[in-house]
């Protein structure tokens, strides 16, 4: 079944890469060497199926409780900042004891800032076990940036020459920026400008990109648009078929017009569009999953995994679903901890720590493990400092990146300090990110088969920095 597009890029799309690799072009000597403009339109489906899978979870992040500081120096620290007292933790600081378990070993041929050594929460074993394999790395001090800052530079009233993401710390802004590397109000995300690249190479171009958790604009490029799905497979509207609405065929039919209709409201015809595309490929959907088995167990009660298992059914099924390149989006709530912070975040990195090995494991039963690689975002990080019972908004944040292509048992990025007035932090312990998510989008998208002239339309603002490539992944 063919539900495809051109490849053809629009004029509008042309000529915004244009601009791009042009701006690009005066900020740095990577940029310079960018390929010319004739090869902008080159993506590599090269080395078969892949697929990018984003797990976003929403609220920010307290990074400083869920890669912890483990050396007795660090830890002491830690604890100190955290309002603990020694080993025992105490205020927003985990026990040291506690950590032995999840302790990562730094590798021979690594030193991190102040020779610290990482434990991950004790909550997520199963993510110490994937380090130790090689199938999971964490990314250090990472977070939207215009250009690379210095504390100096971030200090400075000088905007124009040390621009700085707009509105930091703001839940909507920060995720809009995380999500699109612009700024809040961007119409496109770094998953869906993918999805632009990558849909040419689809037969069904209608499922390069898939979203199985709240809409984002991660997930929405110039042309190519995500097709939302539940936990259960197609979102399928029931009363369309065999007059199922009052028993009539002509109520299902005029409700099968009012869920297409659309008037020329944006926000209508966006709803109008995703009602359509339900209706219409829902049930190719469902015959392409009924077909699929999936032998690896993912439990219940634990929304996240159901997510990522209805992605592995998908990508079981993407012979049936004529796909050849995918970037899927899932989600999870509730880490915005202001107070409460220990056992609760504790419990939400557990979910997160069982569906991601359920998620890997997938990949390994089907045998595609190298050719699918899952990455956390958030909002931002949080403060280090404690307010009392949690942590506030930050800036910088560590994540994971996991899958058979990924270089993992050891570390990307730069270790932050543990301290609260260091140069590497904007107060109360806020990380000023030594990473930009543009260097972490174009890392992902060169092993995705993006081109080295189109990463500036994946990532606007990678010509500002030395390289494109943190060396997490793999190359092919």
């Amino acid at each position: 079944m063919y539900i495809g597009k051109g490849n053809e890029l629009s004029r509008r799309a042309f000529m915004r890469r244009s601009s791009q690799l042009a701006g690009a072009g005066v900020a740095s000597s990577y940029a310079l060497g960018l390929a010319g403009i004739g090869e902008a339109a080159a993506f590599s489906s090269a080395g078969g199926y892949k697929a990018l899978v984003c797990v976003f979870l929403y609220g920010g992040n307290d990074h400083g409780n869920t890669l912890i500081p483990y050396d007795a120096t660090n830890y002491a620290r830690y604890a100190d900042i955290r309002g603990g007292q020694g080993d025992q933790g105490g205020g927003i600081a985990l026990s040291r004891g506690n950590l032995a378990g999840t302790v990562l070993n730094t590798p021979n041929d690594q030193t991190l800032t102040d020779d610290i050594q990482y434990a991950l929460a004790p909550t997520m074993p199963r993510m110490k076990a994937r380090f130790d394999q090689g199938a999971m790395a964490p990314l250090l001090n990472v977070g939207p940036l215009v250009v690379p800052l210095t504390r100096a530079q971030y200090d400075s009233d000088n905007n124009s020459q040390f621009p700085r993401p707009a509105k930091l710390f703001s839940h909507n802004d920060q995720q809009s920026t995380w999500q699109s590397s612009q700024p809040e109000g961007s119409t496109t995300g770094w998953g869906g400008r993918m999805g632009d690249l990558a849909q040419g190479g689809n037969t069904n171009s209608m499922f390069t990109l898939i979203n199985a958790t709240n809409n984002a604009v991660f997930m929405t490029g110039e042309n190519a648009a995500p097709y939302k799905v539940s936990n259960n497979g197609a979102t399928l509207f029931r009363g369309l078929d065999r007059g199922r609405v009052f028993r009539s065929q002509s109520a299902s039919g005029a409700l099968d017009s009012l869920l297409r209709a659309s008037n020329g409201n944006v926000l209508e015809a966006d709803y109008s569009m995703i009602n359509a595309r339900s209706i219409e490929y829902g049930g190719f959907i469902s015959d392409a999953l009924d077909n699929t088995t999936l032998s690896t167990d993912f439990g219940s009660g634990n929304g996240l995994a159901a997510q990522l298992s209805v992605v592995a059914r998908l990508i079981a099924a993407r012979n049936r679903l004529g796909v050849t390149r995918q970037v899927f989006m899932v989600g999870m709530g509730g880490f915005d901890h202001h107070d409460g912070l220990i056992g609760n975040h504790d419990e939400r990195l557990s979910q997160v720590d069982f569906a991601l090995d359920r998620f890997y494991q997938a990949t390994l039963d089907l045998g595609i493990q190298d050719q699918v690689t899952t990455f956390t975002a958030s909002d931002f990080g949080r403060t280090f400092a404690s307010n009392g019972d949690g942590s506030d908004h930050g800036w910088g944040s560590h994540h994971f990146i996991m899958g058979g292509g990924v270089n993992g048992g050891r570390f990307y990025g730069t270790a932050p300090q543990v301290s609260v007035d260091s140069d590497d932090q904007v107060g109360r312990g806020r990380l000023l990110p030594a990473v930009s998510v543009d260097e972490y989008s174009a890392t992902l998208a060169r092993w995705f088969g993006v081109s080295a002239s189109e990463l500036p339309s994946i990532s606007p603002n990678i010509g500002r920095f030395a390289s494109p490539d943190l060396g997490f992944m793999q190359t092919t």
